[in-house]
C-alpha cells in the first residue's frame, strides 16, 4: 500500500484506533497497539489519514505531532457506536491537525457537518471538564480549513481568500430561534444545522439555491436510493 501510495503521490486514508476493542485486541493478540503496527510498517508519514484516533495515550499524540500526521475527529459517529473518544483537546495542544469527520451512513445517520462541530465542541467540553475547550471559532476551523490541510488542498479551499476557489455556503440565522445574534460563529456552531444552509456554491457555481438543487434530479435521485436498498435487503 505504501509503495503505490508513494508512486501515485496519493495519501493514504485510515480508520486507525477506530474502537477500544480494537486496541484490547491488537494488545492481546500480539503485545501490540494498533499504532504501533502502523509505525512499525513505515506508514507514519506527513500524508498518513487517520480516522477516528480514540484511546491514544501520551506517547501516540507526541508521534502525530512529531510525524506531522492528520486526525479526522467522527464524535457522533464514535457516540452512536460507543467506540471511545478522540482526546481531541490534547491532539489541538500538542499541534496536531484535527479535522472533522461523518463517518459513513451506516452509524451517523444525518452526515451533518454543523452538528458534527457542534459534537465535536460539547464533547471535548465534558470530556476535558473544560468549558473552552474547543471553541466555537476551532470547531469551524476542523470543518473548514483544517480539513482542507489534511487532503492536501489548503492552497485552493478551506477559506475565503483571493485565489481560492469560491466553495461557500450560506446560512440562514433571521429565524427567531437565533436570535439576538452576538457573535455569528457561535450561533452557527451551536445552534444550526445543515437544514439552515440555503445556497451552496462550488468552485463559483451555485448547485444549491433557496433550499432548492439546481442540477440533481431528486426524484431520479430518490429512485436509484431505493433501487439500492431492495439490492442490499436480498443480500
Amino acid at each position: 500500500v505504501l509503495k503505490q501510495a508513494t508512486n501515485l503521490g496519493i495519501p493514504i486514508h485510515l480508520h486507525l484506533h477506530e474502537t477500544k476493542k480494537e486496541v484490547e485486541t491488537g494488545l492481546m493478540a500480539d503485545g501490540r497497539r494498533p499504532y504501533t503496527r502502523v509505525k512499525e510498517l513505515g506508514l507514519l508519514k506527513a500524508d498518513l489519514q487517520t480516522i477516528h484516533m480514540t484511546e491514544l495515550n501520551d506517547e501516540e499524540i507526541e508521534s502525530l505531532y512529531k510525524n506531522q500526521i492528520h486526525v479526522v475527529h467522527c464524535p457522533e459517529s464514535n457516540m452512536k457506536l460507543a467506540s471511545g473518544i478522540c482526546p481531541v483537546n490534547e491532539l489541538i495542544g500538542n499541534g496536531v491537525n484535527v479535522a472533522l469527520g461523518t463517518d459513513g451512513a451506516a452509524s451517523n445517520n444525518d452526515l451533518d457537518l454543523l452538528a458534527e462541530a457542534r459534537s465535536a465542541a460539547f464533547l471535548s467540553k465534558v470530556t476535558s471538564g473544560c468549558p473552552s475547550s474547543v471553541k466555537a471559532e476551532e470547531a469551524l476551523s476542523m470543518a473548514t480549513i483544517n480539513g482542507a490541510r489534511l487532503l492536501g488542498l489548503d492552497k485552493r479551499i478551506g477559506s475565503l481568500e483571493i485565489g481560492k476557489c469560491a466553495d461557500i455556503i450560506a446560512v440562514d440565522l433571521s429565524g427567531i430561534s437565533f436570535q439576538p445574534i452576538y457573535n455569528p460563529i457561535s450561533q452557527l456552531i451551536y445552534a444550526a444545522s445543515g437544514q439552515d444552509v440555503t445556497h451552496t456554491w462550488i468552485n463559483g457555481e451555485c448547485l444549491y439555491k433557496d433550499k432548492r438543487y439546481t442540477k440533481l434530479n431528486l426524484a431520479q435521485l430518490k429512485g436509484r436510493v431505493e433501487s439500492w436498498q431492495k439490492k442490499i435487503r436480498r443480500s
